[in-house]
């Protein structure tokens, strides 16, 4: 079966006037039209497409790469506002449709909005939403201490930044947590704090216990090496000083340094930490 919304391996069948037609297993075909046949090929080869409908609603393929799949979230620009609905820039001739019904808050032309791509059941239109907390659930966490995720960043709030974790689920990284620059729509690689009892999920940037000392050790390694191999920085210093020095937290910075005091990597003096 061909897949809309999705990338496709399917097999060159036949050439016509208007492109080449493409085949699956099951019979199904589908064009590639002339403006993405490839310079070579042959007929019986195998080509990755994209598969959506076009302006008439007909399955069509293309060697174009959208910004974003079904069942994917993204962060997309508004190039249209119609008495139907947003549309959305998404890489393809064809732009991508938010209906009023699927918008949290009414879409403005010029403005980028965080959606998830779907199917439309009656359709079978692939349409965007950016009522997004309705395509992730934390019914049924399989997270455990430490896992790496991709995470992307949805929503600002006092506690904390929320994160859609691995496209399926909603967790926090709480503010005093944060070391880095994030944007709504960005795209980080994260780690799970704690999966709680309530099923919410604390999120950090940086590996937890001792994986947390290597990337933090590091980070120290080559801002030292940057400064003529000192740092005026020590147990005593200012958390905001390590903050805006390093981009880590007091408690990670401790760590870190201990660690590379055992490598024999570092002195620690009473003015700072020097590289040996």
């Amino acid at each position: 079966m061909i897949r809309i919304g999705e990338y496709n391996t399917l097999e060159i069948l036949r050439e016509t006037s208007v492109g080449i037609f493409l085949g699956d297993d099951a019979g199904n075909d589908v064009l590639l039209p002339n403006k993405y046949v490839p310079k070579e090929f042959e007929v019986g080869q195998s080509i990755t497409v994209f598969c959506y409908l076009d302006h008439q609603e007909r399955p069509v393929a293309t060697t174009l790469k959208p910004k974003v799949v079904k069942g994917e979230f993204a962060l997309l620009k508004v190039v249209e506002v119609t008495n139907i609905g947003a549309f959305l820039d998404w890489g393809l001739e064809k732009h991508l449709f938010v209906p009023f019904r699927e918008q949290a808050r009414k879409m403005e032309q010029g403005k980028w909005y965080l959606v998830y791509v779907y199917e439309d059941k009656e359709t079978h239109r692939l349409v965007a939403s950016s009522k997004t907390n309705q395509f992730v659930s934390n019914e049924h966490v399989d997270l455990s201490f430490n896992d790496q995720v991709q995470i992307i960043v949805s929503r600002f709030t006092e506690l904390g930044v929320e994160v859609i974790i691995n496209n399926q689920y909603k967790g926090l990284i709480y503010n005093d947590e944060i070391f880095e620059p994030l944007k709504l729509g960005s795209v980080h690689q994260g780690y799970i704090k704690k999966v709680r009892e309530d099923q919410k999920i604390d999120v950090s940037l940086q590996p937890q216990g001792y994986k947390a000392i290597e990337p933090a050790s590091q980070k120290i390694l080559d801002q030292l090496k940057a400064n003529n191999g000192f740092l005026a920085l020590g147990d005593k210093s200012d958390p905001t000083l390590i903050k805006q020095t390093l981009n880590l937290s007091k408690k990670s910075f401790k760590k870190a340094i201990g660690a590379l005091y055992k490598e024999k990597l570092i002195t620690i003096d009473t003015d700072g930490i020097r590289l040996k």
